[in-house]
């Protein structure tokens, strides 16, 4: 008997062996899976924060070129305003030395002005300073502001026939239009009625 129990007993050790064999093979099995699922998830966790990264990378370089674009365009137009403030000066000027018929104490008078004149015009010439050009041009509405219409046939239509305030460009930018006088063609506008 003996011999029996020893066998039984060797056989439900055997049993209990293998029985947590298997329970030990199935949780490391089940460890596996979870573990498999766990990277899974860490390598999905990583490849989201790559993108974010590579995202956030992207939104900075194009801040940082935005940011650049903006400070030369900060220093290329940096004197408009004071420019902008010279303006009525230089129209001063302007009428100053228009002066019909002046006597020998104006001309000499004149004559230093113009000196000064063109020495303001020379250097807001070379900051970049350009009279905008009207008289004899095609009337453009970006460039020009028309505050009188002509009827004159002896021009094209929306030629402009006299400029009563210059207009200036600051660099390639207008800083003020011309004002004028445009031309409008009387023909031309009684040949489309009568069409």
């Amino acid at each position: 008997m003996t011999e029996k129990k020893v066998d039984n007993q060797v056989e439900n050790i055997a049993e209990e062996t293998v029985d947590e064999k298997a329970i030990a093979d199935d949780e490391s099995v089940k460890k596996q899976d979870d573990s498999s699922g766990e990277i899974d998830q860490l390598n999905q966790q990583i490849n989201e924060l790559n993108q974010r990264l590579l995202r956030l990378a992207a939104d900075f370089d194009n801040f940082r070129k935005r940011t650049n674009i903006e400070k030369e365009e900060l220093a290329k137009y940096a004197n408009t305003n004071l420019i902008c403030q010279l303006l009525p000066v230089l129209d001063n000027f302007q009428r100053a030395l228009d002066v019909k018929n002046p006597n020998e104490e104006v001309k000499k008078f004149l004559t230093g002005m113009e000196m000064i004149y063109k020495q303001l015009i020379q250097i807001l010439s070379e900051a970049g300073l350009e009279p905008i050009k009207a008289v004899g041009e095609s009337f453009n509405p970006e460039k020009h502001e028309a505050i009188m219409q002509v009827e004159d046939n002896s021009v094209e239509d929306n030629c402009i026939l006299e400029e009563l305030r210059c207009g200036y460009m600051y660099k390639d930018k207008v800083i003020r239009p011309s004002m004028v006088k445009v031309a409008r063609n009387a023909t031309e506008e009684k040949e489309g009625e009568s069409s």
